[in-house]
């Protein structure tokens, strides 16, 4: 019965269902092809969610991961363009690397100068969106710019499902494991559910912050170069207002806003609904006003639940305190 009151369970059965009203009216969104299309374009937003979770988890939040992804993207298409033979695994680690230097730009003002994360990452979220406009002039790099092989990679059918969805699983697997195996996975409950209380265990707080958005940071410098090898062009608004879907996958899959709790599954629901969302509306002919009043509904319901949830009962995550009760 617990699992079956799960928000987890719950937030899929709400997919199902969702998916269900929508057949009603258009049958071929629940073909196959249509849901992996759809799975497909939710990738880049369930990565992204995936590094906010972590940062969100510690008390704080990164507005700049959209940035984050369009200059990462922008250099990984310019590196294209003056180095067309770059083998695409240099590109990977290129994307990554400095997608985790400017994260750990985030998580340094944070941790060493005490400056709120609300405030930080809308002050580089500016930047990065500047420094993108200063290396290209305000220009765009377009398909016929980049090689084959650099827009190609995340296109690859690898059984069925394109390279982008396999990396979108296997940033999930890695990071649920991270999350439920390892010390610092348990580090970013235990400093957003009580940093006093972290701190008396012997866990430096401004330091797992710091790695929070580091982990944020990459995710999204790897995102930024999928993205463009996706849509085969770069520019300065690239992704812009994508933050906002990202901590509403968060929220919606149950990542409390006060840290310390959530999961992994619930955020990748929270981003797949989401992307269910959104691709069906324009689908069932809902106009853009109401698209974006039904999306923001769902993110009030998604924090009131959130809300209700927190006052009834905390997150235990230590087995060892759950039997001691």
């Amino acid at each position: 019965m617990s699992l079956l009151k799960s928000r987890e369970a719950i937030l899929l059965g709400a997919i199902l269902v969702l998916l269900a009203l929508i057949s009603t009216r258009f049958q071929g969104f629940i073909a196959p092809r249509n849901l992996q299309s759809v799975f497909n374009d939710t990738t880049p937003l369930m990565i992204l969610a995936l590094g906010q979770m972590v940062v969100i988890l510690t008390r704080c939040i990164d507005l700049s991961v959209a940035a984050n992804l369009a200059l990462t993207g922008m250099v990984c298409a310019m590196l294209n363009v003056a180095m067309p033979g770059l083998p695409i695994g240099v590109i990977l680690v290129v994307a990554m690397a400095l997608g985790a230097f400017l994260g750990a730009i985030n998580g340094i003002l944070v941790w060493k100068l005490n400056i709120p994360p609300i405030v930080v990452t809308l002050g580089t979220m500016t930047i990065f969106r500047g420094i993108i406009f200063l290396l290209t002039n305000g220009k765009w790099i377009n398909s016929h710019e980049m090689s084959a092989r650099f827009t190609g990679f995340a296109r690859h059918d690898i059984l069925g499902l394109p390279v982008l969805g396999w990396i979108g699983i296997l940033v999930a697997v890695v990071m649920f494991v991270v999350m439920a195996r390892t010390t610092l996975g348990r580090s970013f409950y235990a400093v957003g559910g009580n940093p006093h209380a972290a701190v008396y265990t012997g866990i430096d707080v401004g330091k797992t912050q710091f790695l929070a958005f580091v982990i944020s940071g990459m995710l999204a410098g790897l995102t930024g170069y999928l993205w463009i090898a996706r849509y085969a062009v770069a520019y300065v608004d690239i992704a812009g207002g994508f933050e906002l879907d990202v901590v509403a996958a968060c929220v919606i899959g149950g990542i409390s806003i006060a840290g310390g709790a959530g999961t992994v599954i619930g955020t990748v629901l929270g981003a797949l609904f989401l992307g269910v969302v959104k691709n069906a509306l324009p689908v069932v002919d809902i106009s853009p006003f109401w698209q974006l009043a039904i999306s923001g509904a769902a993110i009030i319901i998604a924090v009131a639940f959130n809300a209700r949830s927190g006052r009834s009962k905390g997150r235990v995550i230590l087995k060892s305190a759950e039997h001691a009760k």
